[in-house]
């Protein structure tokens, strides 16, 4: 019986785990199978310890080539990070997990770190957690802005009194079920689909991969991911007349959507983390964060993307607003729209960053937001007081109390459905991980950040759309 060399005898006379070892062994087991594995062995040694010596050899000079170009191929040099890292500010501290908080320390290592900020709806995610705002020096990271990209909050207020809402629920609800589409995977087809000018920017051009994308994007063009995205009536509240959207006091009806860039932003995502952690290597508690150089063809060709992503979440919930204005009539007194996971070129003492907001609205000054709660807690309309400790961002939500395992696992559909009730809320759609009681109380998170942003008006939801199953995003 031959005496077959095996990995084990190779690794140990000294070769390494990796593609020689390979073809070491199907090179000498095809060729000195019959010959004294002892000798054999004394042979590879010798070959692999001086392989310089073997480069005319019949037999094994192809394998001293191949052992010498593995032995000069350039070695992945892992990132140090910083030792001594600058403080971050955190807003509701006392209600913020410490997981959430760990994860912020880490990222402040990293050493293109600017400067970081958590917000008082965070709560911990993949990198830079969920409600983080990091500001990097001509670096971007693809975690750090998210799977979601450009996950946005679209708000229109209508002329139409809260009286004829209540009268006509029955319409109301018809349209919102005839109007929207949602979960992942979930696409218009035919005649159905949307059209936007966004469909016919240059961007879609740049690589094969946005190229790949764009059917994809036409089809999905005005629905709705899962998970906590949403299509809502509610009443809206101003206290006071508010001079720049020209809004007086009084009780409005008003349309607000929550959902993001689908499957492209999705993808694309994907795609330059992937790439992000093979160019950038990081010791292991930061490999999340890897980052792309922003002068970097990887880098540009990210932002581009990124952008691109983030103009088509802008237009998907355009094409939502515009049918569902079509079909309940009633004059638009004012649109409100902020986005987040995203990042954005902005000036921070006096130099320009790449600031990152993961879960966190832009709250620059006089900037326009819209903090959600739940779907039966308020939502609030905020101007931004451009604080920029907190780098000039605020929350994007109440935040999460309970992970969606734990919401699943511990409540129930009759409370559920009780909480609905006792709220007036009708529900069409959505699973219990999305359930009321699964959020923080947004009144202590807006408390946690009356320095960050001024309350314009009130929203409260009265009819909630989401996906059917409780799906997550694509």
């Amino acid at each position: 019986m031959e005496r077959l060399i095996t990995g084990t005898d190779l690794l140990n006379i000294g070769f390494k785990e990796n593609a020689v070892l390979g073809i070491t062994l199907a090179l000498v087991n095809r060729k000195y199978a019959s010959q004294d594995k002892e000798e054999v062995l004394v042979l590879l040694k010798n070959l692999n310890d001086a392989p310089e010596s073997f480069l005319e050899d019949e037999a094994l000079g192809n394998l001293a080539h191949a052992i010498i170009d593995e032995a000069n191929k350039p070695k992945d040099v892992v990132i140090p990070l910083v030792e001594n890292t600058n403080e971050y500010t955190i807003y509701g501290e006392q209600n913020i997990e410490e997981g959430a908080k760990d994860q912020m320390k880490v990222a402040m290592k990293l050493p293109v770190t600017v400067a970081g900020s958590l917000m008082p709806d965070a709560h911990q995610g993949y990198g830079l957690p969920i409600g983080g705002v990091l500001a990097a020096k001509n670096a971007i990271i693809p975690y750090g802005v998210g799977v979601d990209i450009g996950c946005r909050m679209a708000l229109s207020i209508y002329d139409i009194p809260e009286s004829f809402f209540m009268e006509n629920q029955a319409k109301f609800k018809r349209e919102l079920i005839a109007q929207s589409k949602f979960g992942a995977g979930q696409g218009f087809k035919g005649k159905e689909k949307a059209n936007h000018d966004v469909l016919d920017r240059e961007e879609f051009n740049i690589n094969p991969l946005l190229k790949s994308l764009k059917d994809k994007a036409w089809s999905q063009l005005g629905t709705s991911g899962g998970g906590n995205h949403f299509v809502e009536f509610g009443i809206i509240e101003f206290e006071q007349r508010d001079e720049v959207l020209n809004i007086d006091k009084g009780r409005y009806l008003a349309l607000l959507t929550h959902s993001g860039s689908r499957g492209l932003g999705g993808i694309v995502a994907g795609h330059y983390t992937k790439l992000a952690k093979s160019i950038c290597k990081l010791p292991r508690e930061t490999e999340n964060l890897a980052y792309l150089d922003m002068n970097s063809q990887e880098g540009m060709e990210y932002w581009i993307a990124m952008n691109l992503a983030g103009d088509y979440a802008s237009a998907c919930h355009q094409v939502i607003h515009d049918k569902m204005t079509r079909t309940v009539g009633g004059k638009v007194l004012a649109k409100v729209e902020n986005h987040h996971n995203f990042a954005w070129k902005e000036i921070l003492n006096g130099e320009e960053v790449i600031v990152h907001r993961k879960g966190a609205t832009p709250a620059g000054k006089g900037v326009m937001g819209i903090i959600p709660g739940s779907m039966t807690a308020a939502g609030f309309l905020v101007r931004g007081k451009g604080e920029e400790n907190a780098i000039n961002s605020a929350s994007h939500g109440a935040g999460r109390l309970m992970s969606r395992t734990q919401a699943i696992k511990n409540i129930t559909r009759d409370d559920m459905r009780q909480v609905l009730k006792d709220h007036g809320v009708t529900l069409i759609g959505a699973g219990k991980d999305e359930a009321p009681m699964a959020y923080k109380d947004i009144n202590t998170v807006m408390a946690s950040q009356k320095d960050l942003v001024d309350v314009v008006a009130k929203f409260t939801p009265k009819m909630v759309r989401m996906a059917d199953d409780g799906s997550q995003e694509d």
